[in-house]
């Protein structure tokens, strides 16, 4: 697994996710004129990226599967 590329785009997509909800997350704890102006942006683009970041992984599963 480690010597499929694939599979460090699919971790890189996750790690992607998770920076964009942790920011997110910080900015709706702390409120205030950030989360006004950008934590709606901020969701829209968490949940493209997790879009991304599922598609990738079934991907990652079906060539898996297939042997490639």
């Amino acid at each position: 697994m480690l010597n499929d590329p694939l599979f460090f785009v699919v971790a890189a997509a996750c790690l992607v996710v998770v920076v964009i909800l942790a920011i997110g997350i910080g900015g709706f704890g702390r409120g205030g004129e950030f989360n006004r102006k950008h934590g709606n942006r901020l969701m829209r683009y968490r949940i493209a990226a997790q879009f991304v970041a599922i598609l990738l992984i079934l991907g990652f599963v079906a060539l898996r599967r297939m042997g490639g």
